[in-house]
C-alpha cells in the first residue's frame, strides 16, 4: 500500500536557510504576513506536511513558518548520526528563526522531536529574547523524561513512581532499536514507517483523509532515524540537571500517546515558572487528529502573550494558580428558575463557576442570576422551552458565540404527572415525554457533539428519578419519562466515554420542591374530588421529609468531582435503587399502589 499523500492545497515552494554545521533547511511561508510569526516544527517520521490542517485553521491570523528537519528532503541529510542531536535540532530553528524573524520574537509550536529539539534550545541564554511562547506537544525534554525515569528507579520503595518509571522506560524501549546502525533504517524503509501509518489509521482512529504524509515519507523517515542514536543511549547514561526555561510554556498532553504518559509531565512546573497544561483526548499524532483543538489553543496562547485576556480555557490551564474546583468553568443549567435547578446553579457558582441558567419563565432564570451575581457570581439568563428541539438549538448556538462552550451540561428541567395511564388524556402524557425525556434529548444533542468535536472533555448531568426504577401505575407517564432518561444516559454514557466526556445520572426521591404544586394528577371522574386534598397531602409529605433541593443540588456536584455514573439522592433512593437490582419483582408488586 502507497503511503498517505497530503490532500493540502500546493504549498509554498521553499527557500533555505544555512545552520551551523553547513546543513540547508528547507522553510516554507505563508498565511497573513502583518500577523505574529508563527514557527511550526515537526518530529519523527513526519515532515512539514503532519502540520497542513493546523496550518489550514491559522492562516488568516499568523505569519507561519514550517521546516522540515535535516534529513527530510529537502533539507540537507548529514551522514554522521552527531549531527542529529537535539543541540544541532536547537541551531536549525535558531537559523530558521533568524531568517524569518530577525530581530523579533516568534512564537513556536512544536511536535514529538521537533519539540524535543524546542526544550534544548529554551534552555540556552538567548532563547527568552527570541521565544515569545512556545506550546509543545508529544515531546517533553529529554532532560526531563530521564530524569523523572532514573529518580523513580532510585527509590524503589515509592512503588506508585517505581511503576510509573518502569513504564515509562518500557514505553520507550522501541528507541534501542531505532538506534542500531544500518538495521534501523533499512528497517524503517522496509516496514516500519508505513507500520506507524496503519498505527495512525487503525491505533490511533486517525481518518484515511487527515493522514499527512509528504511523497518521500519512507525515505525521510529512514534517513532522518539517526535522531534515535544521537539521542537515545547519550542522553539516558548523562542525564543532565533540568533547566529552568523562562519562556511561557504549554503543554498539550495527549491522555491517550502511547509513548510518552502524561505523568510524565507532572513536575514539568519546577523548571518552568510561566505554564499552561491542557489535556487532550488523543494519541501521538494529535496534529492530524485534532488539528482545530490544537490551533484554538495555540491561538489563544500567542493572542494572550500578545496582550488580549486569557480565554476561560487558558485561565483554567493555567499551572500552579490557586483556584476552585469548578473556577474558570461554564456550567448550563436547564429549569434552573427553582427547585433543584436553581440551587444546583448556586452550588456550582459557590466553587467558582459562571453560569448559563435557563428556564420556560425567564422571570425566575433571572431571578436566579441576580442571586449568583450578588454573592459575586458570574450568571447568565436565558427563557428556554427545552421540549423544543429547535429552540434548544438555537440556545446552544447562542451560548456557545457569546459566552463559549459548557464545561458542564446540567438537564434539569422537568413537569411532574400523576395519574394512571387509562386516565391521562393523550396530550398530557405526551406532554411528560416531551419535557422530561425530549428536554434532556434536546440538551445532549445540542451540546454534546460540541463537547466531542472540541476534545478537552466535560461533563453532562442528566436528572432523572427514583421513579426510573420504582414502577408506579399512578405515575405512569412520569416514571416512564424518567426510566426513558435512565436508558438513554447509559446508552448515551458508553458512547461519550471515547471522548473523554462524562455522564451522570441523578436520581432524586422526595425533595421538597415546587414540583407537586405544579404536577398535574389526574383521576377516574369518580374520583376527581380527592385530587386537590390528595395534593395537599403528598406537599405536606414532601416538607415533613426535610430533604431540601439544596440537598440535591450538593450531591449533583459531588457526583460531577466523582465523574460518578449513577448517583440517588436520599437513603430511600439507594434502598429502592438496590432492591431493583436484588429483587425486581418486589418493585412490580409495589407498582400496583395507588396514589389516587
Amino acid at each position: 500500500m502507497p503511503p498517505a499523500i497530503s490532500q493540502a492545497t500546493p504549498r509554498p515552494a521553499p527557500r533555505f536557510v544555512d545552520s551551523t554545521d553547513g546543513v540547508r533547511v528547507a522553510v516554507y511561508e505563508e498565511g497573513n504576513t502583518d500577523g505574529p510569526t508563527l514557527i511550526l516544527v515537526h518530529g519523527w517520521p513526519d515532515s512539514h506536511v503532519v502540520w497542513d490542517s493546523v496550518v489550514a485553521e491559522l492562516a488568516d491570523r499568523f505569519h507561519l513558518v514550517r521546516y522540515d528537519n535535516r534529513g527530510v528532503s529537502p533539507t540537507s541529510a548529514p551522514k554522521r548520526a552527531s549531527a542529529y542531536t537535539t543541540a544541532r535540532y536547537a541551531d536549525d530553528f535558531a537559523a530558521v528563526a533568524d531568517a524569518v524573524a530577525p530581530g523579533r520574537q516568534v512564537h513556536v509550536v512544536a511536535h514529538d522531536w521537533g519539540s524535543t529539539g524546542m526544550w534544548e534550545y529554551l534552555s540556552r541564554p538567548e532563547a527568552a529574547a527570541r521565544v515569545a511562547s512556545f506550546t509543545s506537544l508529544s515531546g517533553p525534554s529529554v532532560d526531563h523524561v530521564f530524569r523523572y525515569v532514573l529518580d523513580g528507579l532510585k527509590r524503589p520503595y515509592r512503588l506508585r513512581r517505581l511503576g510509573r518509571a518502569l513504564n515509562q522506560f518500557a514505553r520507550l524501549s522501541y528507541m534501542i532499536f531505532l538506534s542500531i546502525p544500518l538495521i534501523a533504517p533499512i528497517s524503517v524503509r522496509a516496514f516500519i514507517a508505513e507500520g506507524l501509518r496503519q498505527f495512525q489509521r487503525f491505533g490511533e482512529g486517525i481518518p484515511a483523509e487527515r493522514l499527512l504524509h509528504s511523497r518521500t515519507y519512507p525515505a525521510d523517515a529512514a534517513r532522518s532515524v539517526k535522531v534515535y542514536r544521537a539521542n537515545y543511549f547519550p542522553s539516558l547514561l548523562s542525564a543532565r540537571s533540568a533547566r529552568t526555561v523562562d519562556v511561557p510554556v504549554q503543554l498539550i498532553v495527549n491522555t491517550r500517546d502511547a509513548f510518552i504518559r502524561p505523568y510524565v509531565y507532572d513536575e514539568i512546573d519546577q523548571w518552568v515558572p510561566t505554564l499552561w497544561r491542557r489535556e487532550l483526548r488523543a494519541g501521538h499524532w494529535s496534529p492530524m487528529s485534532h488539528a482545530p483543538v490544537i490551533a484554538r489553543a495555540v491561538a489563544e496562547l500567542v493572542e494572550h502573550i500578545d496582550g488580549r485576556p486569557a480565554t476561560r480555557e487558558l485561565r483554567r490551564a493555567r499551572v500552579g494558580v490557586p483556584r476552585d474546583h469548578f473556577t474558570d468553568m461554564l456550567v448550563s443549567v436547564t429549569g434552573a428558575g427553582s427547585g433543584i435547578g436553581r440551587e444546583t446553579a448556586l452550588a456550582f457558582a459557590r466553587e467558582g463557576a459562571e453560569l448559563v441558567v435557563s428556564d420556560i419563565d425567564e422571570a425566575s432564570a433571572k431571578e436566579t442570576a441576580n442571586a449568583i451575581q450578588a454573592r459575586g457570581g458570574i450568571a447568565h439568563a436565558y427563557a428556554l422551552d427545552v421540549s423544543d428541539a429547535d429552540a434548544v438549538e438555537r440556545f446552544a448556538d447562542e451560548v456557545c458565540a457569546t459566552h463559549g462552550l459548557p464545561d458542564i451540561v446540567v438537564n434539569n428541567a422537568g413537569v411532574g404527572q400523576a395519574g394512571r395511564f387509562l386516565d391521562t388524556p393523550r396530550d398530557q402524557w405526551d406532554r411528560v415525554l416531551d419535557v422530561n425525556l425530549g428536554g434532556v434529548v434536546n440538551g445532549c444533542r445540542a451540546f454534546a457533539r460540541r463537547l466531542v468535536e472540541r476534545g478537552t472533555g466535560g461533563h453532562i448531568v442528566n436528572v432523572a428519578s427514583m421513579a426510573s426504577y420504582a414502577p408506579l401505575q399512578s405515575l405512569n407517564a412520569y416514571c416512564t419519562s424518567k426510566a426513558a432518561v435512565y436508558m438513554f444516559s447509559d446508552c448515551l454514557r458508553a458512547e461519550l466515554d471515547d471522548a473523554g466526556i462524562g455522564l451522570t445520572t441523578i436520581c432524586p426521591s422526595t425533595v421538597n420542591t415546587n414540583i407537586v404544586r405544579d404536577t398535574r394528577i389526574h383521576a377516574p371522574a369518580d374520583r376527581s374530588g380527592d385530587v386537590a386534598g390528595r395534593r395537599g397531602q403528598l406537599q405536606k409529605m414532601f416538607a415533613m421529609r426535610r430533604y431540601g433541593p439544596d440537598k440535591a443540588a450538593k450531591a449533583i456536584v459531588a457526583a460531577v468531582k466523582a465523574n460518578k455514573a449513577i448517583r440517588p439522592v436520599m437513603p430511600e433512593a439507594y434502598f429502592v435503587y438496590g432492591v431493583s437490582r436484588v429483587l425486581p419483582q418486589a418493585l412490580r408488586s409495589t407498582a400496583r399502589g395507588r396514589v389516587l
